[in-house]
């Protein structure tokens, strides 16, 4: 296959059962429809996908199965990977898409990062309605994640690492490999002359993954041969656990929820411990980066005993945590509308979009930001429910919700009024429509047409990117 492709170097390795009838013991493990499942494997080319497509592959029988590969335009090669790819796409019968990204690096980010972000955004943008996407992360891979996420100081959920399922995009993302060493799928792969992509950055040191692969993780595995079984177990417990402080969490947000902010005297009465918790859940819920400890600790600290009147509030990146009467809210940090308003408030005629939400991700003009519709096991609204064709309007006057079933319809000014949002940021609200109806104030409030009942499976959650 030319420079850049590599058979591998033969590995003498003891297992207890085919590899591949470990793969389908995993993904039946996981997917409990399996094999009635479409498939979608994450295909980059190099020696982890290829050994899980091409053993996949062997796998089918009642799945559908298809393959995307990420060109990255970062290597020269790039190119070249992409047809590799497709070549041994053909060879196995098995349709293939490439999507190519822009890689967009922001202020003190990783290049490495940016382009994982640009992958995994592309990827749940080409994934179809209950489609699984299998990525090739192996037990290697979990170890280096639990080692880097300990040296960074994370917490019960960093050290859980990579779950072996979890929501993504409009489905859901498998890792049937977590439980298998690289040794053994290079083993495999060599036995059956398999080719793949080397990507030379995976030799640069300076990339902290890649020190720790080369350097720290082999003198581990030689005073320790266990290390990677272990540390798979240690993320399983922490994962676990994990799941209860979610549980718990969950239970507290919506105990303490007046519409998209939490009722600061619900909050108080938690232990510290406990309060921090329910924080950190709101924040990821809310989709935001959680903050450092130090920032955390304000939040549930001082911004809690703050008195009524006092609007403190606490940074990180892009986000402000700020309090507002009884009222704790989430914002993303935005110029000043009161030093602007002569040029840039945006009135109620100036906005009147059309959006399918099947494309999921609507940006909107006069820095207002964008709307973004995500799948959501707990979200509240029913995404059966939402007509195909919406409108995306700012606030006339007069509108109406029924917030449950059984309820009255209230005036949006009413529930905007009892919510204390200021009055400025009340104009900015991007509302969604269905003809006249209206169906969502921003990610606020939520119509009972298209609320989610107990029981719905397929929930969603709109978030508003201010």
């Amino acid at each position: 296959m030319g420079e850049g492709l590599s058979t591998g170097p033969r590995v003498s390795e003891r297992r207890k059962e085919p590899l591949t009838r470990r793969i389908a013991a995993a993904l039946a493990a996981l997917l409990p429809e399996y094999p009635r499942v479409p498939l979608c494997v994450a295909f980059s080319g190099g020696l982890d996908s290829t050994v899980l497509l091409t053993a996949v592959a062997g796998l089918r029988r009642e799945s559908s199965l298809r393959a995307v590969h990420i060109d990255h335009g970062l290597h020269p090669s790039s190119k070249e990977w992409a047809a590799h790819c497709r070549t041994v796409a053909r060879r196995l019968d098995i349709p293939l898409t490439t999507i190519e990204v822009e890689v967009r690096r922001a202020r003190g980010a990783s290049l490495e990062s940016a382009a994982r972000e640009a992958r995994y955004a592309a990827l749940a943008a080409a994934l179809r309605d209950g489609e699984v996407l299998l990525t090739a992360q192996h037990a290697d891979d979990q170890l280096e994640t639990v080692l880097l996420q300990l040296l960074r100081g994370a917490g019960l959920r960093g050290l859980a690492a990579m779950p072996a399922i979890a929501p993504f995009g409009p489905g859901r993302i498998a890792r049937p490999l977590l439980e298998i060493e690289r040794a053994e799928l290079e083993a495999w792969a060599q036995e059956r002359a398999l080719e793949w992509v080397e990507d030379p950055t995976n030799a640069d040191e300076r990339l902290d993954r890649n020190y720790l692969r080369r350097r720290i993780v082999p003198l581990l595995r030689a005073r320790w041969p266990s290390t990677g079984r272990v540390v798979s177990r240690v993320a399983r417990h922490a994962a676990e656990s994990q799941r209860l402080l979610d549980l718990l969490a969950r239970a507290d947000v919506e105990r303490a929820a007046v519409a998209d902010a939490l009722a600061v005297t619900r909050l108080r009465v938690l232990p510290e411990d406990r309060r921090r918790n329910a924080l950190r859940y709101w924040i990821v819920k809310r989709g935001h980066p959680l903050p450092d400890s130090r920032r955390l600790a304000e939040v549930a600290g001082a911004l809690i005993a703050a008195r009524a009147d006092a609007h403190p509030e606490v940074c990180w990146g892009n986000t402000v945590a700020r309090r507002e009467g009884n009222r704790l809210t989430l914002n993303v940090k935005h110029v000043s509308v009161r030093a602007k308003r002569s040029t840039e408030l945006p009135t109620a005629q100036s906005l009147h979009l059309e959006w399918s939400h099947q494309e999921r991700v609507l940006e909107l003009p006069h820095g207002l930001g964008r709307l973004e519709l995500v799948p959501d096991l707990h979200g509240p609204i029913d995404l059966d429910a939402i007509p195909q064709a919406l409108t995306v309007r700012l606030r006339r006057g007069g509108e109406r919700l029924r917030l449950s079933q059984d309820g009255p319809r209230r005036l949006l000014k009413s529930l905007l009024q009892e919510a204390k949002i200021p009055r400025e940021e009340r104009v900015r609200i991007p509302l969604l429509w269905y003809g006249e109806q209206l169906l969502a104030a921003a990610d606020l409030w939520v119509d009972a047409a298209i609320r989610a009942s107990a029981g719905q499976r397929r929930r969603g959650r709109l978030i508003w990117h201010r």
